[in-house]
This record gives C-alpha cells, sequence and structure tokens, in this order.
C-alpha cells in the first residue's frame, strides 16, 4: 500500500511544520543509498552585476540556523558573495529519485566555529587551505607543490597549524525550501515552505 501524507504525497514528505526537520530525514536516508558524498551540493551564486556561477561543494553542517560549507573566502564563490550574500543551493540524490533546492541569505559563521571545523580537518587539507590561492591561476602543477611543501615547513607540527585568515565558513539561512520527488511520466512530487514573515514557515504543493 503507498502511504500518502496529508497533502497527498509520498508518506517520505511527511507532515512536518519545519523544513529542516524533513531536510534531516531525507538527508539521513541519502546517507545510506548514495554510493559518494550525499553531501555533495551545487551552489550557485551571482557577483553584483548578476552574472551567475554555480559549483559542486560539500555541506558542513545543519541546523534551523541554516546551511554551512567552509572556502576560501578570495575564492570565486567568496567573492560572489560578499558582493551579493544571496545564493541557492540544490542537492540531488539519484539513489532515491530526490532533490531539494534552498535559497537565502549567507552569513559568515563565528570564528570560534570556524576554528573548530578547520581543526578537524586532515593535516594536508588545512596546509592546503595556506598553499593553494583558490581561483587564482595556476602558473604550473610545481608551484603549488612547492607552496604545500614551504607550509609544511613553516607547520610542521600537524597540531599547531592556525586557520587562514582569508578562510572560514559561511551559513545559508533559509528563506525558501523546497523538496522533490521523481514522479512516472514526469508527475514529479513537489513541496515548497517559504518562511512567512521570518518567523513560521507555510508549506504548499507545486506543479510537477
Amino acid at each position: 500500500m503507498n502511504e500518502k501524507n496529508s497533502l497527498g504525497l509520498d508518506i517520505c514528505f511527511k507532515d512536518e511544520d519545519n523544513p529542516v526537520n524533513l531536510f534531516k530525514e531525507w538527508f539521513k536516508k541519502a546517507e545510506t543509498t548514495e554510493p559518494n558524498d550525499p553531501n555533495a551540493l551545487s551552489l550557485a551564486t551571482a557577483d553584483k552585476t548578476g552574472r551567475p556561477k554555480v559549483r559542486m561543494v560539500l555541506l558542513k553542517g545543519f541546523s534551523d540556523d541554516g546551511f554551512t560549507f567552509y572556502t576560501n573566502f578570495n575564492s570565486s564563490k567568496g567573492k560572489d558573495l560578499k558582493e551579493n550574500p544571496k545564493a541557492s543551493m540544490c542537492f540531488h540524490w539519484k539513489s532515491l529519485l530526490r532533490q531539494i533546492r534552498i535559497y537565502g541569505n549567507v552569513v559568515q559563521v563565528p570564528d570560534k566555529e570556524a576554528d573548530e571545523y578547520y581543526n578537524s580537518r586532515a593535516y594536508g587539507s588545512r596546509i592546503g587551505a595556506w598553499a593553494s590561492n583558490q581561483s587564482e591561476v595556476l602558473e604550473s602543477r610545481k608551484s603549488l607543490d612547492d607552496s604545500i611543501e614551504k607550509f609544511k615547513k613553516k607547520f610542521s607540527d600537524e597540531k599547531k597549524v592556525p586557520r587562514p585568515p582569508n578562510w572560514s565558513g559561511w551559513r545559508l539561512v533559509p528563506e525558501e525550501i523546497e523538496f522533490w520527488r521523481d514522479g512516472d511520466n514526469r508527475i514529479h512530487e513537489r513541496l515548497k515552505y517559504v518562511k512567512s514573515n521570518g518567523k513560521g514557515w507555510k508549506r504548499f504543493l507545486l506543479n510537477p
């Protein structure tokens, strides 16, 4: 028997007033079915002229406060978000035939939170954050290798690698979250949540 929620959607959509709770359920399921990186998402940004860019990044945390990822603030996405602090995320899990889109404004995570995450990374990843001028033109692969070796010598104690001042996290504070499930004959199921006056959430169905 194909169970439905109160809106007539598949029971996997549940009946949550808070979309973050539903995201948690879908993400937990994706962690058991996706062969690689269930936390991978496409992140769309735009500069101050409106020129769009999109790339894959990894989600590193989420809560009612928002969805967090980390980057070099001098990277292409970092520069975009400093100029235009609006962004959109899209998770697509082929194994589940599900998708989630999230739109909102971004804010920088607190330094303490960024430090804690940075210190949890592997030594090589922490060194890489110092060695790479992310998104800048690379003269040669050797020059990057040389830079890595230079910072390995500078920070030879693996327990004492400070976080670069231009490396931190962004948190996307959601204003809209849409859940999508594949349907036969392209009659997909779509459920959208929109923040109501910056407080609670309203939910409604969308045509496929």
